[in-house]
């Protein structure tokens, strides 16, 4: 349900961030809902984006018919979903009655309409005690409405979160679940509670899909907020189970029609329903243009279930985005053009898991071939626009460097040592004593580029450093946490610029001692960037966003302080679990200042920012991390008067 036009109390427009992993492979969720349905994500339309209350039994009759007739069950569409207003009350014994003057056949007599037209038919609930236009909610009625949209003919139930003061979103969403599975029928169960509680946490064992945003309008600042939430949380979806960033708004007019198409490109990279929103009896041929792209429909569609994820971001709007296909060495690709006017923008194989060898390019928007390429492929993207490919080649493994290998040069006291539980048996240690080191050479890559490099190692003490240097540039220091044992392997994880061919890599002792080093494995990736400004993220107290011409966005976070200001940038997905490099990107114009940082709400450590020469002048600060797989939490607190003013963080 859309609140926002008519109940903007309950807009609730969270968790905008840009998340991009180290590598562009994703597993399914875990503990996904099994109920046999939504293997792909749902195509279909909706209600409420162009008619919100005023529905009728004939408006759905009219939608069945022109989703059959436009082409559109053709194409893949199948739901047609009734939204909010169909209800009017309950019956003496609490059955939920429809409105008998916008519905005299009734839903049952509905459902056999459309199911004769081979497509299936949705309903809407919501979980509190009333829905958003105050007509009868679910609540403490969920197996009796479950047992009534079953004995309907219902094949999808949308369950919204309004009037839900005190409840636990969790906590009712299975209540409806459970309620839909003991009626046997096979039944799509979309979350539609806007991001509340992290559904994508806990959604992938209650629904089939869930939504990760507040309600989408008809503009196009309002749909890249609405893709930029959702994309954070790739690693939840799968098939039967999708991160939801809300309906279509294409053709309904707000939006251009080179908007509408970058609208529908990214909704199927991101594996989102496809739910359309318009008018389907009076649409334009280019609407249905746009709805029925085959190719790309295909994308959305593809059985992998793998969401897309952003690979490439200049920081002024030009990006690349990926999505895995089921496909041997298939990847669809959206070069997509959020700035101001027409640009260039290029993907590079490494970027996408391919290796640099020739890949064939197809764009999915002109259905032309568009030949075999090397390492790259550029295309001029107009503004607000994008181009869509698919792209075939070699997929790029992981190449694993052990450090024992004779390859290597090890120097003073480091020297080869056995290790049970390390790869091949061996590792080097006693890289210390201010005397030691060890440098992987001949680190082949097919093209310069950022690439995620994950060092393997032991450390039975606390925590040991190393300096990191590659192909003899300035070194970086590191430090490594503790792995409770010398036997026990750990990883680190960080992003780093090679060269196309042979690189080298040296570890170098910082002090007493460094860890001991088992294998590096080098593989596709970059940093991850989340901007401080991003509406995902939870600001409390004094923390507010500001301007600053040198940041990232033009943006940043200021005014964390006078012991009340807090920053927490939510869901900061890394693809495994372990030890990243944290760059954060701050201004302070003062002398120095202090910021305290707790990950996933342990411990807090206090950080001192020095002077940055200005309150527009960026500074960096580098601090080692431990992340889990999936999704984190990184905080900034107060540690006295004022905290500096945050741009960005990257890993």
């Amino acid at each position: 349900m859309h609140k926002r036009r008519l109940l903007k109390g309950f807009c609730l427009s969270l968790f905008l961030v840009a998340t991009l992993f180290l590598l562009p492979m994703f597993s399914h969720p875990a503990f996904a809902l099994n109920n046999g349905v939504a293997l792909t994500p749902p195509m279909g339309w909706n209600s409420w984006n162009k008619f919100g209350c005023n529905v009728s039994e004939a408006l759905i009759k009219q939608q069945a018919d022109a989703m059959v007739s436009s082409g559109l069950k053709a194409a893949g569409y199948q739901y047609v979903n009734i939204d909010d207003c169909w209800q009017i009350s309950r019956d003496s014994s609490g059955n939920i009655v429809a409105d008998a003057s916008k519905f005299p056949s009734g839903i049952k007599s509905l459902a056999d309409y459309v199911h004769s037209k081979g497509l299936k038919l949705g309903i809407y609930t919501d979980a509190g005690t009333a829905t958003c236009q105050g007509r009868p909610g679910s609540y403490n009625h969920e197996q009796q409405d479950a047992n009534t949209y079953a004995s309907w003919g219902i094949d999808y139930v949308k369950e919204d979160w309004c009037n839900t003061s005190g409840l636990d979103p969790q906590t009712q969403y299975i209540k409806m679940r459970d309620a839909l599975a003991q009626t046997g029928r096979p039944i799509v169960f979309s979350i539609c509670n806007w991001g509340v509680n992290s559904p994508w946490a806990w959604g992938p064992a209650t629904g089939n899909l869930w939504r990760t945003t507040g309600d989408i309008s008809n503009n196009w600042n309002s749909m890249l907020s609405n893709l930029d939430s959702s994309s954070q949380h790739a690693s939840a979806a799968g098939p039967g189970a999708w991160n939801d960033p809300d309906m279509l708004e294409v053709g309904n007019g707000g939006m251009t029609q080179t908007e509408d198409t970058s609208h529908f490109s990214m909704w199927a990279i991101m594996a989102a329903p496809l739910i359309a929103g318009n008018d389907l009896s009076a649409m334009s041929s280019t609407t249905l243009s746009i709805l029925t792209n085959s190719e790309v429909i295909a994308v959305d569609q593809d059985a992998a279930g793998k969401q897309g994820t952003k690979v490439s971001d200049n920081g002024a709007g030009l990006q690349v985005w990926s999505k895995t296909l089921q496909a041997n060495g298939a990847r669809a690709v959206a070069l997509f053009n959020r700035s101001g006017s027409a640009a260039n923008i290029t993907v590079n194989w490494n970027t996408i898991g391919l290796s640099n060898a020739s890949a064939t390019v197809r764009d999915l928007w002109a259905h032309a071939d568009k030949g075999s390429f090397t390492g790259s492929y550029t295309a001029n993207v107009p503004s607000h626009g994008i181009v869509m490919l698919k792209i075939v080649g070699s997929p790029l493994s992981t190449t694993s460097y052990e450090a024992e290998s004779s390859n290597n040069t090890l120097t003073g006291q480091a020297a080869v040592a056995s290790c049970a539980n390390c790869s091949g048996g061996q590792k080097v240690g006693f890289v210390g004593n201010n005397s030691g080191t060890l440098q992987f050479n001949n680190i082949n890559v097919g093209s310069s580029g950022s690439y995620a490099l994950t060092i393997y190692y032991t450390d039975g003490d606390s925590g040991r450093n190393a300096s990191i240097s590659v192909n003899g540039g300035s070194a970086n220091t590191l430090a490594f946490p503790g792995t409770g044992d010398f036997g026990n392997v750990g990883t680190y994880h960080l992003a780093v610029s090679l060269n196309a061919g042979n690189n080298t890599i040296k570890f170098s002792n910082t002090s007493a001692w460094a860890p001991d080093f088992d294998r590096i494995t080098i593989g596709a990736g970059s940093s991850s960037s989340l901007e401080a400004e991003a509406s995902g993220n939870t600001l409390t107290g004094q923390a507010a966003i500001s301007s600053c011409t040198s940041c990232s966005g033009g943006q940043k976070v200021g005014y964390v302080g006078n012991n009340s200001g807090t920053l927490q940038f939510n869901n900061f997905s890394v693809g495994s679990s372990g030890s990243y490099t944290l760059t954060i990107y701050y201004t302070n114009g003062d002398a120095s200042r202090s910021a305290s940082m707790n990950i996933n709400g342990g411990t807090a450590t206090t950080l001192n920012f020095s002077n940055t020469g200005g309150w527009d002048s960026v500074g960096t600060y580098i601090v080692t991390v431990n992340l889990n797989a999936g999704n984190n939490t990184i905080k900034f607190s107060n540690t006295s008067a004022w905290a500096p003013d945050f741009d960005r963080i990257t890993v």
